[in-house]
């Protein structure tokens, strides 16, 4: 699956090169010059938002600003602010990080990279991938996973209820009913 890149950048030859660069990498790319269409163009399918801080318009501060309402993405901050305030006000804006500009493009990609394989290990860890094991056997299907069981007839376990009852009740005819006691546990009533 190809990871899809936003550019938000205004100036022309930095949003070509970028995009050359990724592009040749095998990501697949979108630019825009400002903010509002930035804004536009985001959608689930992007990956990653790599966004100019400094731009005509809707700066890209506001931009990240109402990225971070809508989306969790990770924002690489593009910009000529150097200043140690200025990353501190872009981090706090809601970018995961933050590169001046001139920059190398080997340090561009190796932080691209980075923030793409943190928010894909994010995912994973919100979004658990499970795998569901069945165990089949005369028409009894056992889910392990999440500990289901499923059968063909609702009578079979209807008769397995009964014979655990038998096992456990005084009087398997009148079963006692189990109430939940909030951080007590169970009780037998």
């Amino acid at each position: 699956m190809k990871n899809n890149i936003l550019i938000i950048e205004d100036d022309q030859d930095i949003r070509e090169g970028i995009r050359i660069l990724l592009e040749g990498e095998g990501f697949a790319v979108e630019e825009v010059s400002n903010g509002m269409e930035g804004l536009k163009k985001l959608s689930e399918r992007i990956n990653l938002v790599i966004l100019d801080i400094m731009m005509p318009g809707l700066s890209g501060l506001k931009t990240c600003e109402e990225i971070r309402k809508i989306s969790y993405v990770p924002i690489l901050f593009l910009t000529a602010k150097s200043k140690e305030s200025d990353k501190l006000i872009g981090l706090m804006a809601g970018a995961d990080d933050y590169l001046v500009k001139p920059f190398s493009y080997a340090e561009l990609f190796a932080r691209i990279k980075a923030l793409l394989r943190r928010h894909q290990e994010y995912d994973k860890e919100l979004h658990p991938v499970f795998t569901e094991d069945w165990i089949e056997k005369h028409g009894i299907r056992i889910n392990t996973t999440h500990n289901a069981v499923f059968s063909t007839s609702a009578n079979t376990i209807m008769v397995h209820i009964r014979n655990l009852r038998t096992k456990i009740e005084e009087n398997p005819q009148k079963p006692r009913i189990i109430q939940t006691v909030w951080g007590k546990g169970y009780r037998l009533g």
